[in-house]
This record gives structure tokens, sequence and C-alpha cells, in this order.
């Protein structure tokens, strides 16, 4: 298993539902057709508001094992949407903390074109790959600004574009 991928949404059908008891994640769609493997990273709640997690296993169709909840909430987590990518592992936990809490890593897969589309706007990054948002602030002239960090530089695959386009927009 690699330490990133190139894919920002290999799978993103439907809500899920974690166990922390046991670690499983149970949503509505097919895992295994879908091609969710083993070391991708499954993104739960719209902005990942409940965190993040590394897929350990695909046990069926519906069910996924999680290999840890570190990087999850803490709170009940039933019926949200997700996003599962390729992520660079040792990402989770990286992220904006300028929000007032210590939340879910931003991080973002960003292709070639997303870059040049960025590049008119304060979320500006020099070239593709894994990018980290480090933290977001209003300067003293009203300004947006934004710190943020190239994980791994890098071409992206985006036919399957996760929903950062808000930030990264493709067109």
């Amino acid at each position: 298993m690699a330490l990133w991928g190139n894919n920002d949404s290999v799978y993103s059908v439907g809500v899920v539902t974690v166990s922390y008891a046991d670690l499983t994640v149970t949503g509505s769609g097919d895992f295994v057709s879908a091609g969710v493997a083993a070391g991708d990273v499954i993104q739960i709640g719209v902005g990942s508001t409940y965190g993040e997690a590394v897929i350990a296993s695909v046990s069926s169709a519906s069910t996924i094992t999680i290999a840890s909840t570190q990087f999850l909430s803490g709170e009940e987590i039933s019926g949200f949407e997700y996003n599962i990518n390729q992520q660079p592992k040792y990402a989770l936990g990286v992220g904006e903390t300028s929000r007032g809490t210590t939340g879910p890593a931003l991080v973002y897969g960003v292709d070639a074109n997303e870059v040049g589309i960025a590049a008119t706007t304060p979320f500006a990054v020099t070239h593709s790959g894994w990018v980290a948002v480090a933290a977001t602030y209003v300067d003293c002239s009203n300004n947006l600004r934004v710190k943020h960090e190239v994980l791994v530089a890098g071409g992206i695959l985006t036919t399957t574009d996760a929903s950062d386009d808000a930030l990264f927009a493709d067109n």
C-alpha cells in the first residue's frame, strides 16, 4: 500500500453510520464494486465535519472497517455524507486550526486545472498535488489570507472530483 494515491474522490455515494465500539462504518452503496480499498481515507460530513479515518479493510458491499477513531470527532455519526479518497495517510489531523476548534484536516487534491483557476483567489497554490490549508484569517485591510502547504506535489486525477469546489473550483 502506498503512502498516498492520486485520486481525491474514489467514492462518495449516500450516507454512513460509524460504530466506535467495533470500528465499522456501514453505508449505502457498494464499497466493493466502487474499488474502495484498505489504505484509502474516509472523510465524514460536509468539509470533514466529523473527521476522517484510514480504511483497514472492506468487509462487505456496505461495511468497511477503519484502523482507528483517533481523527474522528467522538460524536455520534449516523446518516452523514462522506467522501473516500487517497490522501496522504500522514496528513490526517493536519490542517486549519483558526476556526476556533481543533477540527479535522483540510487536505485537498488539487489538479492542474484547479491550480489555474485558483490563481486568482486567496487559495492560489503553485502546483498540483495534495494541499493542506493550514489557516485562514482576515488581515488589517480586510483581505482574506490563506496559509497552505503542498504536502505531496504531483498529478492528481479528478475524473471524479471531491466536493472541494468552493475552494478549488474546476471551472
